[in-house]
């Protein structure tokens, strides 16, 4: 008999494995495998000594021994492996993101002298951003953004990334871990409790990046208690209910300008490199205005910030109160504080605003107290823009007396007048013409085409730093003779420096102090101040009094006041 045919099916065939690409083929060869762990123990131990100001990035800076090594080796090879896969992750972000806001710090020291603000300095990109558009242009603005994004996506992602590789690296060999780990902190311990250094700067021994973590924390913790302490502290204003009839007094029926000059900081008098140059407009001011019946009184004023935010000085001069970051700044200007500008409106003046550096709405200007704002909207200027500035000073002043100072009849006004010709990126600089010759601006294109182009100047530190010695001697220089040409027996003037230039210019460890000035032809009024012990100058000297910027307010209001020392 025929046998049935076997009706077993056949065994199913193993799928043959998927052969790895062949990147993945390339990323697996030993050698390739090594190379990746290296770059990613390097990638980790820059990050865990990265540090936050510009000038300690060295090779020094890299040859110390950080603590945090030890812990975190030490950590990763005792953990499982799902907490530890977790633990790795979380490390890398952390980590990645102290690079990024150590970066931020370097900018901010290198432009304002302080550390980046992790909760109150996020406004200021915008202005970094119309900052760097304005000056240098679109592309330049774009640019600068699309680093700032890159710089805060890949840095996590790409310390996580070398995180889980140490981390696997560690514990294939956690007893060679182990022994590097208690190395590490060994030798941490030595050389920080001998205090071997590498410089006079850098410690062997190197401050933890948990130390800097725990610091930006504080930051924000203190911040955010400061801000409820200024809410008190705005509202104890004692020049609120003064009545109309009592406020400044001693100046009824003069005119009050308050010029700040940008950058304007004791470095431009005080430093070896621009003393001289500026010694030389201020005596050379002193003797014309003297000539003219004028007479100076200098003395100091420290701002509450450096580098830049300009407004934080100009709310400070005229609220009587520290306003050192954009929180305060913000809650300053929801409130009902008496400004100097709104002092002289309740007594009557008219108060003007002449701000050539605006280029959109300012509802600030009604916290202030302002009746009228002039702006590089509606100052009619049809030249080209001279760096940062979008005109020069002389043109402000030439429009401020054709639109308010020489009108017929008017009646005694406060204007606040910001000069920007000696505004970063000092360049190109405006030369001074004729007064007569100024006309619509549009005979200064010839002088911004033949000067030297940013670019060039900014290759050069000497050539940065040269630049803004000459944009304050054509500022002073201008508004002297302004005052010399223009001013008559009425007039008060006030200028005044907003913040010292960038470290660029002013170098490390700078003070915060700026000069300040008052010019006036009426005797008495100077004589008011008598008892402030300033510098019958328009250079202060090295040892006249130091105020702090937020006292001005009320020493001002006091002094010409119906109480005032005469």
């Amino acid at each position: 008999m025929e046998t049935e045919p076997d009706q077993t099916e056949p065994e199913a065939e193993e799928p043959t494995p998927k052969e790895p690409g062949r990147v993945r083929r390339l990323l697996n060869r030993p050698w390739a495998s090594r190379s990746l762990t290296v770059v990613a123990c390097v990638t980790v131990f820059v990050a865990l000594l990265y540090p936050n100001v510009l000038r300690r990035i060295s090779v020094g800076s890299f040859a110390r021994i950080p603590v945090e090594a030890a812990f975190i080796i030490l950590l990763l090879i005792v953990l499982p492996r799902r907490p530890r896969i977790t633990v790795a992750s979380i490390l890398g972000v952390v980590l990645g993101w102290l690079v990024v806001e150590k970066s931020l710090d370097m900018g901010f020291f290198r432009t304002l002298a302080r550390p980046f603000d992790p909760v109150l300095d996020w406004s200021l990109f915008g202005d970094a951003y119309n900052f760097v558009n304005e000056t240098y242009g679109g592309l330049a603005a774009w640019a600068a953004i699309i680093g700032a994004i890159l710089l805060g996506l890949t840095a996590p992602a790409f310390v996580t990334w070398a995180m889980l590789r140490v981390s696997a690296f560690l514990t294939r060999h956690r007893r060679r871990s182990a022994l590097t780990a208690a190395g590490i902190a060994a030798a941490w311990m030595l050389t920080f409790a001998l205090g071997v250094q590498l410089t006079a700067e850098v410690p062997l021994a190197a401050r933890t990046s948990a130390t800097y973590a725990w610091d930006r924390i504080w930051q924000a913790r203190e911040g955010m208690k400061n801000e409820a302490e200024f809410a008190a502290e705005v509202n104890n204003d004692p020049y609120r209910s003064v009545p109309a009839d009592q406020l400044l007094t001693g100046l009824r029926g003069k005119d009050f300008v308050l010029t700040f000059i940008e950058s304007y900081g004791r470095n431009a008098v005080e430093a070896p490199e621009f003393a001289e140059s500026t010694g030389a407009v201020l005596t050379d001011g002193d003797n014309k205005l003297k000539a003219a019946g004028y007479a100076a009184r200098s003395g100091w004023l420290t701002s509450p910030t450096f580098g830049g935010s300009s407004w934080l000085a100009h709310s400070t001069l005229q609220s009587g109160l520290w306003i050192n970051n954009q929180s305060r700044y913000r809650n300053l200007n929801a409130s009902q504080r008496l400004t100097l500008t709104k002092a002289f409106k309740t007594a009557n003046w008219d108060t003007v605003a002449m701000v050539p550096g605006n280029s959109r709405p300012w509802p600030e200007s009604a916290f202030y107290g302002y009746n009228r704002v002039w702006d590089s909207r509606n100052l009619g200027y049809q030249g080209p823009k001279f760096g940062w500035a979008s005109m020069p000073d002389q043109y402000t002043l030439t429009r401020f007396n054709e639109l308010e100072y020489k009108k017929p009849g008017r009646q005694p006004m406060m204007v606040e007048m910001p000069l920007l010709s000696t505004h970063t990126p000092w360049a190109p600089i405006p030369s001074s013409i004729p007064w007569e010759q100024v006309g619509d601006g549009s005979v200064y294109t010839a002088q911004a085409a033949a000067a030297e182009s940013k670019a060039d100047i900014w290759s050069s530190s000497k050539k940065v730093r040269r630049e803004y010695g000459k944009s304050v001697v054509y500022t002073l220089g201008t508004l002297i003779d302004w005052i010399q040409r223009y001013g008559d027996e009425n007039l008060v003037l006030v200028f005044v420096g907003d913040h010292q230039p960038s470290s660029v210019v002013s170098g490390e460890n700078a003070s915060h102090d700026v000069p300040i000035t008052i010019v006036a032809k009426d005797p008495a009024v100077l004589d008011k101040i008598d008892s402030w012990g300033w510098t019958e100058s328009l250079k202060p000297a090295t040892d006249a009094p130091v105020w702090q910027m937020s006292d001005f307010r009320d020493k001002f209001l006091t002094a010409y006041g119906p109480d005032g020392a005469h």
